[in-house]
């Protein structure tokens, strides 16, 4: 090993490149120690999200990385429903990762979102819709654009305020799925006022019926309170 090392120290000084089978001395090589765990933190993440592009995702991954910023990263695998087209983009688990990523900064710049939707391999045609749906300008309402993101994971407003109770919890995967019941009236009154069909009665009757076990739960609702309860 000693006499490899000599040759090629011999070949830097002279200018002259080794061979590309040339064997180099452990002394030559220096691996930065926090490599191994980045290269396997990385691969972990890149299995939980499945990007559809990895080569963009990874860009974005190691932009967020490198800036101290929330992850492009869900937080566990989701495996497709049987109801669940192959083409849908938007899934509750990189809603959730967006939530992560921009709930801090209300209101949102659209050219922000643009760049975390993108990051996150998301069809644009899909986003260009939900803007559209909600009317935004440049600066959005991040908890009305949050509540059609979830009408576009469930077809009625119930399935909407289900999926957003799932994403927004504090509780453990497969607990109550709570969420307090202020954030709660926000999101139905938004997704029941762009829908003509809902009058403010019924919105009214509505949360009125939830009032109840609401106070059961300490300001909290969660989806068995409305589930049950017909169309909103």
């Amino acid at each position: 090993m000693t006499v490899v090392c000599s040759r090629l120290k011999d070949h830097f000084l002279t200018g002259d490149m080794p061979p590309p089978d040339t064997m180099y001395c452990s002394q030559q090589i220096n691996i930065p120690p926090e490599l191994p765990d980045i290269l396997k933190q990385f691969t972990k993440a890149a299995i939980r999200t499945q990007p559809p592009d990895v080569l963009q995702w990874a860009a974005t991954y190691f932009s967020a990385l490198s800036k101290g910023e929330t992850l492009p990263v869900k937080d566990r695998l989701e495996m497709p429903v049987a109801t669940q087209k192959t083409d849908t983009g938007l899934t509750p688990g990189l809603l959730k990762v967006l939530h992560k990523q921009l709930s801090p900064k209300e209101p949102v710049m659209k050219e922000e979102l643009l760049k975390k939707w993108k990051g996150l391999c998301l069809p644009v045609e899909q986003l260009n819709t939900l803007l559209d749906l909600g009317n935004f300008d440049e600066q959005i309402d991040w908890m009305g654009f949050f509540a059609l993101s979830c009408s576009a994971l469930g077809g009625t407003i119930i399935s909407a305020l289900k999926h957003a109770c799932e994403i927004l919890t504090e509780d453990p995967e497969g607990g109550a799925a709570r969420i307090p019941f202020d954030t709660f009236v926000t999101l139905y009154t938004y997704l029941a006022k762009l829908d003509e069909d809902i009058p403010q009665d019924q919105i009214d009757s509505f949360l009125l019926s939830l009032q109840e076990p609401v106070q059961r739960q300490g300001g909290m609702v969660q989806p068995t309170n409305f589930t049950g309860l017909s169309r909103s």
